[in-house]
C-alpha cells in the first residue's frame, strides 16, 4: 500500500534562524535554553509569556524556534487552514529514527490516506469490543496491586496498561516479554529528548535505538500470523485494512503504525492516570463523589452505553488533562512566509504551541492552579470561551485519533479502582514532575491503596 507523500526536499533539515526581529533571546551559547526546557518546561514557557507575550524566539535542543502562545495561536497552527504548517518537518528531527512513519510524521495527502484507514480501529463498534477485553484485565490487575502499603503508582499502572494494550492492540499475551517491551518503550520515548544523538553505547540515544529495534522485532514476529487469521484486535485490523483499490499496508508500514499507536495510547494514558490519581488523592471528596456515581449505575461491569452516564468522571478526566496535558508542547514548521501576531515569520521556521501554558491562562480559567472539575460543567463551561483553549488532544487534521479510546479506558480504570480502594498520599506530599517529552511524576508517584 503506497500513500502519497509531500516533497520537502527543498527544506533543509535545520529550520530558518533569521528570527532576530522577533522578541526573545537565544540563551546560552550553543545550548540556548535547552537545560531550562528539560528541567522545567512549564516555568520556562511562563517566563517567556510574561516577558515577551504571545510570540517569542528561543533556542532549545540546538534549534532556533518560535513559541506561539494562547488559543489564537493554537487555532492558527492546529487548524492549518492554508496548509502553511508541517507536522512532519517538525517531528522528524525528534522522532524519525524512533517512531518513523507515525501519523504525526506525515502531512497532507499522505496523512489523510493513512489516517482514513487507521480510524476504523477507533470507531464506536471497535471500541465497544475493546471494552470487554479491557475491563476484566484491568479488574484482575488492580486486585494484584499492593494493599495498605505504599507503592509507585506510575510503574504499576504503566505495566498494567502495557499488558492491556498487548491484548487490545496486538491480540497477544505479553507474558515474560512484557518487561523487555516496557523497557524498550521507555528508552525509545526518552531518546526523543537526547541532546547528543550519537549511537555510543550507554548514551540515551543508543538506548533509544536499541529499544526501537526490540519493538520492531517483537511486532514483526507476529505479522505473518495476523495476516493469516483476522481478529478483533487493532493489529489484526491494520494487517487486513485496504484502500479503495484493495491494497494492503506493507509489513513495514503495519509495524511502524502499530509501534506508534502503542506508544501514543500506552504512555499518554499512563500520564493521564498518574495526574488523575494524584488529584484524587489530594482531593478525596472527589473520590467519594465518583463512587456515588458508580453506585447509581448499579452494576459490577460497565457496558459501553453506561460510560456516557459518568458525567462526574468526565469532569475529572477533563480537568486532569487541563492541568497536565500529556503532550505539553506541539511543534510545527512553516511551509511559507507568513505574518503571525504582527511579525513576519519566514518559510521553514520551527514553531511550537503550548497546550500546557494555554490551560493556565487566567483570561480563560478561574484560579487555574486549583483542581476544580466543575469548571467543565454545563453551568460554568469555562472551556467554551474559545474553541482552542482546551487542547490536550491537539486539533485539526492531526487531532489525536484515540481520544475516545483514552476516555473509555480511563473511565473503566477509575470505575474498578475507586469501587475497591481509597487512594492516599502522605500528608504534605506534592508530586514533582518531569515535563518533557511527556508529563510524568518525577518520583514514580508513591501512593497507598486502602481497601474499602
Amino acid at each position: 500500500m503506497n500513500s502519497t507523500s509531500v516533497d520537502y526536499q527543498d527544506y533543509p533539515r535545520q529550520p530558518n534562524r533569521k528570527l532576530t526581529h522577533i522578541p526573545g533571546d537565544s540563551g546560552l551559547p550553543l545550548f540556548g535554553q535547552t537545560f531550562s526546557f528539560l528541567k522545567n518546561y512549564k516555568a520556562l514557557t511562563e517566563m517567556r509569556y510574561r516577558k515577551y507575550g504571545k510570540i517569542s524566539r528561543g533556542n532549545t535542543l540546538f534549534q532556533h524556534s518560535l513559541t506561539l502562545l494562547g488559543p489564537e495561536a493554537n487555532e492558527l497552527v492546529l487548524k492549518n487552514s492554508d496548509g502553511q504548517f508541517s507536522s512532519m518537518l517538525a517531528w522528524n528531527p525528534l522522532l524519525d529514527r524512533l517512531f518513523p512513519n507515525g501519523l504525526m510524521l506525515k502531512d497532507a495527502e499522505a496523512h489523510r490516506y493513512d489516517r482514513k484507514i487507521l480510524q476504523g480501529a477507533f470507531k464506536k463498534a471497535s471500541i465497544e469490543g475493546y471494552l470487554h477485553t479491557m475491563s476484566p484485565h484491568l479488574e484482575r490487575g488492580l486486585e494484584e496491586w499492593p494493599k495498605g502499603k505504599e507503592f509507585h503508582f506510575q510503574h504499576a499502572v504503566k505495566q498494567l496498561l502495557l499488558e492491556v494494550a498487548a491484548e487490545v492492540f496486538l491480540g497477544v499475551e505479553m507474558g515474560e516479554e512484557a518487561s523487555g517491551v516496557n523497557t524498550a518503550f521507555v528508552d525509545t520515548m526518552l531518546a526523543s529528548m537526547a541532546v547528543l544523538k550519537l549511537p555510543i553505547p550507554g548514551t540515551l540515544w543508543h538506548r533509544g535505538l536499541t529499544g526501537r529495534k526490540h519493538l520492531e522485532d517483537f511486532v514483526m514476529a507476529h505479522i505473518d500470523d495476523k495476516r493469516k487469521h483476522e481478529g478483533r484486535d487493532i493489529f489484526s485490523q491494520i494487517c487486513h485494512a485496504t484502500d479503495e483499490d484493495g491494497n494492503y499496508f506493507s509489513d513495514e508500514a503495519v509495524r511502524d503504525h502499530i509501534i506508534f499507536l502503542l506508544f501514543a495510547a500506552h504512555d499518554t494514558t499512563t500520564s493521564t492516570l498518574c495526574s488523575i490519581v494524584y488529584a484524587l488523592a489530594k482531593n478525596p471528596e472527589w473520590q467519594q463523589r465518583l463512587r456515588e456515581e458508580y453506585a447509581a449505575i448499579g452494576k459490577d461491569q460497565l457496558d459501553y452505553d453506561d460510560l456516557n452516564k459518568l458525567d462526574d468522571s468526565k469532569l475529572v478526566f477533563k480537568e486532569a488533562l487541563r492541568m497536565y496535558p500529556p503532550v505539553p508542547a506541539i511543534p510545527r514548521r512553516t511551509l511559507k512566509d507568513m505574518d503571525i501576531f504582527g511579525y513576519h515569520v519566514p518559510k521553514n521556521t520551527a514553531v511550537a504551541i503550548s497546550p500546557l501554558l494555554t490551560h493556565y491562562m487566567e483570561e480563560y480559567w478561574s484560579n487555574p492552579n486549583d483542581f476544580d472539575p466543575e469548571r467543565f460543567s454545563k453551568e460554568r463551561a469555562e472551556d467554551k470561551k474559545h474553541f482552542f483553549q482546551w487542547v490536550p488532544f491537539g486539533g485539526g487534521a492531526h487531532k489525536c485519533l484515540g481520544l475516545n479510546f483514552a476516555e473509555v479506558q480511563t473511565k473503566l480504570f477509575l470505575f474498578h479502582m475507586l469501587r475497591r480502594y481509597n487512594i492516599k498520599v502522605k500528608d504534605g506530599y506534592e508530586m514533582p514532575r518531569s515535563w518533557v517529552p511527556l508529563i510524568f511524576p518525577a518520583d514514580g508517584l508513591p501512593v497507598s491503596f486502602e481497601p474499602i
